[in-house]
């Protein structure tokens, strides 16, 4: 019996074969790179919602294993940064994909004197089982992949996802999110979930699953409307807003108090000593942000009236103190 997996493959042998450039909003990707020019078919193929290619995550030149490899934009993206033999392993299960995929590669080697075809190996495969060995990558991307899995799927790609991943490694995630449950009527349409509009989850849904995997810090790197699935079209009693995550999920020990989701909320500490000391780790400058987890502002707020908590930007970068 065919399963909707199958027809989200049978949906990317379409969209290999016949660019569609309206498949996906692409809001945020880093096209514009000095040295870096991009085939016009690899820009039309860009099948993803945001961003997964983080420059602060690559400075190291990490492995990268590259799961969904679309037309290789990210792919080469990610080799922009990571210049050698091998260091872009991208997984891709369908075979019109992958050679569409090594047509554009092979078009941006002639584009640019810099790249090397060889710097991306693109293997055979899927989310679920991926010829990788373990603890080789520092860096697993996906970008509009992993939201059309069904819950159980997903949490398998995300396992897999974090035995590749050598320990403190970083999963770059970007998908569309919705900003409430989806109808189970569009849930079970395969086309809509093969096309990112159906298999969303929630926020707390989605990094639920990174957490429950075992991923004990989670970084929001951005959050963005992405599409509007609107009541007449959709058959919606109301409007219902999908939003684009970019995220990033690090293999680090899950602190006995849960884990660290930082969504761009600062403390600032008012009152009338030079700095508070919570003895836990975290101290405040007068009148300084200091980003903090979402765990620790509600701690900081409980602790101190004359600590400020900000709201969440739904943009981290990394600052902060904790």
């Amino acid at each position: 019996m065919a399963t909707y997996l199958d027809a989200a493959a049978e949906f990317y042998r379409e969209v290999a074969e016949t660019p569609d450039v309206g498949l996906c909003c692409v809001q945020s990707g880093a096209f514009k790179m000095p040295g870096l020019t991009l085939p016009d078919r690899m820009v039309a193929m860009n099948y993803g919602c945001g961003t997964t290619v983080q420059p602060q995550e690559l400075m190291d030149e990490p492995t990268v294993v590259y799961v969904g490899v679309g037309g290789g934009l990210e792919a080469l993206q990610f080799a922009y940064f990571c210049r050698r033999p091998g260091a872009i392993i991208a997984i891709e299960p369908v075979a019109e994909m992958r050679s569409a995929a090594l047509e554009n590669l092979q078009e941006a080697a002639r584009l640019n004197d810099w790249f090397d075809p060889s710097f991306v190996e693109i293997r055979a495969g899927d989310a679920f089982e991926l010829p990788v060995a373990d603890g080789v990558s520092g860096v697993f991307a996906q970008n509009c992949l992993f939201n059309i899995f069904e819950p159980d799927d997903l949490t398998r790609a995300l396992r897999e996802a974090y035995r590749v991943l050598r320990c403190g490694g970083r999963l770059l995630m970007s998908d569309p999110i919705a900003t409430r449950p989806i109808p189970e009527s569009l849930r079970r349409d395969d086309r809509l979930r093969a096309m990112c509009l159906s298999g969303a989850l929630t926020y707390d849904e989605y990094v639920g699953h990174l957490t429950g995997v075992g991923f004990g810090q989670v970084e929001v790197r951005a959050r963005r409307p992405y599409r509007l699935l609107d009541r007449a079209t959709y058959g919606l009693d109301e409007d219902l807003l999908l939003e684009s995550l970019d995220c990033a999920a690090f293999k680090v020990p899950m602190p006995a108090d849960g884990p660290c989701i930082f969504t761009g909320k600062t403390a600032i500490y008012g009152g009338p000593d030079a700095a508070y000391d919570d003895g836990k780790g975290h101290r405040l400058q007068r009148g300084i942000p200091a980003g903090v987890c979402d765990k620790t502002a509600a701690a900081l707020a409980a602790c101190d009236e004359n600590i400020l908590i900000t709201p969440a930007t739904w943009h981290y970068q990394g600052d902060g103190c904790c």
